[in-house]
């Protein structure tokens, strides 16, 4: 009798193990990504106002009550430059998948992480003198790039930014949580200031930022 139970109660702790190997690979793989993780820093909402008036040379000086901007350009942003008394070299512009600014004469700006400020006085520093003696430039922030939202949503992909959305309006907007979802907390990835990828541990309320993704995770209990 005892022979014959033997190989039941193997068979059952066995397929425990296995059923606990299994819950184990999702979770040890959910910690593979090397991203760094940091705590959220809260973000003026002056950061993301446009740039006002400028002054020769690309200097810049708030105007209207508005404060100057610090907000950060990047990829798929869409900007108006103004080049006072150069309709030629006036109007929108993209930056493309790189941060690069395309600008007349000059060439390639490389934008990326420049405030608009810096991008005023790095266009104004190739124009002046071969092209324009002391040129007031203006750089304003028409479209922000969009933010993206991945994991345990119904309808992941980009969408785009709107001021002040916080993590919860963004699960919203992508539809909704799934059944899997783990809803009492998240990961932003969005570069820091140095330039570097990190991911910043958020919760629903936690402000999003232009190009931001929101990560909903998988939960496993």
């Amino acid at each position: 009798m005892l022979a014959d139970t033997f190989p039941i109660a193997f068979m059952r702790r066995w397929r425990l193990l296995w059923a606990m190997l299994a819950l184990a690979f999702p979770l040890a793989a959910c910690e593979t990504d090397p991203t760094p993780i940091v705590e959220d820093s809260p973000s003026a909402e002056a950061g993301l106002q446009l740039t006002s008036t400028s002054m020769p040379g690309g200097r810049s000086r708030a105007g209207s009550g508005n404060a100057i901007s610090d907000y950060r350009l990047g990829p798929n942003d869409r900007t108006r430059i103004i080049v006072f008394g150069q309709p030629g070299l006036t109007g929108e512009f993209v930056l493309d998948g790189a941060g690069v600014l395309a600008f007349p004469l000059i060439g390639s700006v490389p934008a990326n992480g420049m405030t608009p400020r810096e991008l005023q006085q790095a266009i104004a520093a190739k124009l002046d003198p071969q092209y324009l003696r002391d040129p007031n430039v203006t750089v304003e922030v028409l479209t922000r790039r969009p933010f993206y939202v991945l994991g345990e949503v119904q309808k992941p992909g980009n969408y785009p930014y709107v001021t002040g959305i916080t993590a919860l309006h963004a699960v919203a907007m992508a539809g909704g949580y799934t059944y899997r979802a783990k809803t009492t907390g998240y990961y932003i990835k969005r570069l820091n200031g140095d330039g570097k990828m990190v991911r910043v541990v958020a919760k629903p309320e936690t402000i999003i930022r232009p190009g931001d993704t929101l990560e909903v995770r998988e939960r496993y209990f």
